[in-house]
């Protein structure tokens, strides 16, 4: 594989008018933006709806849009809209945060307005996409229900709570139902030609896949036989999490249901591999968050308290993998981060996928990290930091002196002015200079630390359940990024 480099920034943080980052001309012009700096990967967060707290771990569908990328001025160039229309969900507030419910109000109200002005032809359309996206189509169902429910889970739906039943006499919810394919359709149709204008950038799309879904989805409607439930409540009696580690001392009970992978295993992981390929139809590069699940996973009970009561039980491991073989186009990565353990070590090792190392783990005084950049492989992602982790300059202000000095000890950086921001903060620079010089083949940054951006922008504190996810990038700060700088470290290290 040849040395590359990318840069995450979620789809969200892009600047816009509309209150949050969209599939519009903003999204085209950050990839031509790193592609002049010779970066030829963009990495985003996943594309799903999304869940509590406005977390795209934690949607309702793991098949289905987020709806909020739609662009409005897609919209209007469909003729659906008026240019007048669009201005009117134009955001007034900061552009320094994503505006989730302005932009939901208003992208609602706009695709409302051509959902009712689409003609047949368009709805033909729409019926094709729908029957080549049967998983879509469930949620698109599950939304329209839900919504007509007054945003009950489903297991509150009385009759409707019933998949089979829903499937049959769904002609109640017939128009709403009809309303969210459509904006399924427009996601759809938009992502497909914002992949091909940044694909022909010379820039690979890489996204990102829960490993879980919620207890509140489309998924556990529609295939209740696939998860870990009683059979009698139809409720989990052990949800997912992880035990205490980097990020957490109590560990993290997420609350997912589990999967049935003995049910799984009996259709060869058809419903895993079907998630995949779409994974594939949406991007170049696909990670597998908490990787580590496949080889064994964390069950707690369901009545738990924390996390710490949880036990490691085995996942499909290999036999996943040799099902997938050959179903799909789209390079994986897996993020094996968190706990380790043998199994998930011989998992890489026999599937080949390259793992993640993150520089920031790496500064323990004493210890040689595998997370340090002389210990890194060629077949890894090495990365400055994830969106679950601090930036780098909040690390350095909030590491323990001990860790900050190993760290600059260790990449060569003066001790006088490592507190400095910005586009040129120095100290950040000798960090990424020794991750961008390793034998790593792939290296990412986020956009936050090519800004040199302190840890108020930091967008994820796992967990915690709000005020995450809310970054936004304004035009100014991309044209303040120093591009010399990267285009020219992107060169000397061959990436």
């Amino acid at each position: 594989m040849t040395r590359r480099a990318g840069v995450l920034l979620n789809i969200s943080s892009l600047p816009s008018p509309y209150g949050i980052g969209g599939l519009g001309k903003e999204a085209v012009d950050f990839a031509a933006r790193i592609a002049n700096m010779g970066f030829s990967l963009w990495q985003i967060l996943p594309t799903t709806p999304l869940g509590s707290g406005n977390c795209p771990y934690a949607g309702p569908s793991a098949f289905g849009g987020n709806v909020l990328y739609i662009d409005p001025d897609g919209l209007e160039e469909m003729g659906l809209i008026t240019t007048e229309e669009k201005l009117g969900s134009v955001y007034g507030g900061s552009p320094y945060t994503a505006a989730y419910d302005f932009a939901a109000t208003a992208k609602d109200k706009l695709l409302r307005l051509a959902y009712s002005r689409a003609d047949n032809a368009l709805f033909r359309k729409v019926a094709i996409f729908g029957d080549a996206h049967p998983k879509v189509k469930d949620y698109a169902l599950f939304a329209a229900i839900k919504d007509a429910e007054g945003g009950k889970p489903y297991w509150e739906w009385g009759a409707y709570s019933d998949y089979d039943y829903a499937t049959a006499n769904k002609g109640v919810y017939e128009s709403e139902y009809l309303y969210r394919l459509f904006c399924q359709y427009i996601f759809f149709t938009q992502w497909a030609q914002f992949k091909k204008e940044v694909n022909a950038l010379g820039v690979k799309i890489f996204g990102d896949m829960p490993i879980y879904v919620s207890a509140d989805s489309a998924e556990l409607w529609s295939r209740p036989d696939m998860f870990l439930l009683n059979k009698r409540t139809g409720k989990p009696e052990k949800v997912a999490g992880v035990p205490p580690d980097y990020f957490s001392e109590e560990g993290q009970l997420w609350g997912n249901p589990l999967y049935d992978w003995k049910a799984m295993k009996k259709d060869g992981y058809r419903w895993w591999i079907e998630r995949i390929q779409a994974g594939g139809e949406l991007f170049d590069l696909l990670r597998i968050d908490h990787f580590r699940a496949l080889a064994s996973y964390w069950a707690v009970p369901a009545t738990a308290k924390t996390a710490k009561e949880g036990a490691w039980e085995k996942g499909p491991a290999m036999g996943l993998f040799k099902a997938l073989a050959g179903k799909t186009d789209c390079e994986i990565v897996a993020e094996d981060l968190g706990t380790f353990g043998e199994d998930v070590v011989k998992l890489l090792k026999d599937t080949g996928l390259p793992g993640m190392r993150v520089v920031q783990f790496g500064f323990a005084p004493g210890e040689n990290s595998e997370h340090l950049p002389h210990n890194y492989i060629r077949n890894t992602v090495a990365y400055i930091g994830t969106h679950d982790n601090n930036t780098l300059l909040g690390w350095l202000w909030e590491a323990s002196p001990e860790e900050r000095e190993f760290a600059l000890d260790y990449c060569g950086a003066e001790k006088q002015g490592w507190e400095q921001g910005g586009k040129k903060a120095p100290a950040c620079r000798k960090i990424i200079e020794a991750v961008w010089r390793s034998v790593a083949n792939t290296a990412v940054i986020s956009l936050q630390d090519m800004c040199g951006y302190g840890s108020d922008t930091r967008m994820n504190i796992p967990g915690q359940p709000e005020g995450n996810w809310l970054f936004r990038a304004t035009r100014e700060a991309l044209d303040d990024i120093d591009a010399d700088y990267y285009k020219k470290l992107n060169s000397i290290y061959n990436r």
